[in-house]
């Protein structure tokens, strides 16, 4: 695994105007992730896990401090270059899958390489390749409304990595899936996080992913109030 930093949040804050005052939702927060990690940001509700997952993935910026996602400075993008980021580099699993309804579900996971000008043949091949990982290249040809939410989530799974990103960022990914199904997309996300060096990170508070997790950032009111590296068994301050 490569030690350098693929995300750099350094002393970020972010505040949200809320009727005639704000509301902080992260405050000073500086923490770094490597390439590679498979690492979960975790918390009550209110605590600013979407909130970083936000502003790491370039849908938001902070109102202070620096973040630095690729290389690159999330503030200085312009929405051109944001949405360059997000779509050569960055993968997005939400816990509201929205795939396309009219749309097969191969061409649902298709979308992001017609998104990168990929040929057909390169399509084709990342496509089945991708859905095969999560279980679901029996389902291709099938419409959004044909399968369960369970598939549906594996699907949007699928897209989110069929581009091969270098990161993934995953808000609350298991929401919609049993037990059973859970743990085999979370083994999945894991081996694709060993064999292809992916970083995944989680925003969650599902104990069936955070048994997965190589590291654990706690958040509390907008801040980092424990940084544990799981495998270690140690804690950094």
């Amino acid at each position: 695994m490569s030690h350098e930093n693929i995300i750099s949040i350094e002393h970020v804050s972010k505040r949200f105007p809320v009727g005639d005052g704000e509301f902080t939702a992260l405050s000073d927060i500086t923490i770094y992730f490597r390439r590679g990690e498979f690492a979960g940001v975790v918390g009550p509700s209110g605590s600013g896990k979407t909130t970083l997952l936000n502003i790491i993935g370039s849908l938001d910026t902070p109102t202070e401090g620096t973040a630095v996602v690729m290389g690159r400075n999330i503030s200085n993008l312009s929405h051109k270059e944001s949405a360059r980021l997000r779509n050569m580099h960055l993968g997005f699993i939400f816990q509201v899958y929205n795939l396309l309804p009219v749309y097969t579900v191969f061409e649902n996971v298709e979308f992001a390489l017609i998104l990168q000008h990929k040929s057909a043949a390169e399509r084709k091949k990342a496509v089945m390749e991708a859905l095969e990982w999560v279980g679901m290249a029996g389902m291709a040809r099938k419409k959004p409304s044909k399968i369960s939410g369970g598939e549906g989530q594996r699907v949007a799974i699928a897209r989110a990595m069929v581009k091969r990103p270098d990161l993934v960022l995953a808000d609350e990914p298991t929401a919609n899936l049993d037990a059973k199904n859970a743990h085999a997309i979370i083994q999945t996300m894991k081996n694709l996080n060993r064999e292809l060096h992916t970083t995944f990170l989680f925003s969650t508070h599902d104990e069936k992913v955070m048994s997965y997790l190589d590291r654990m950032v706690h958040l509390e009111d907008g801040k980092v109030a424990k940084d544990e590296f799981i495998k270690t068994k140690t804690t950094k301050p």
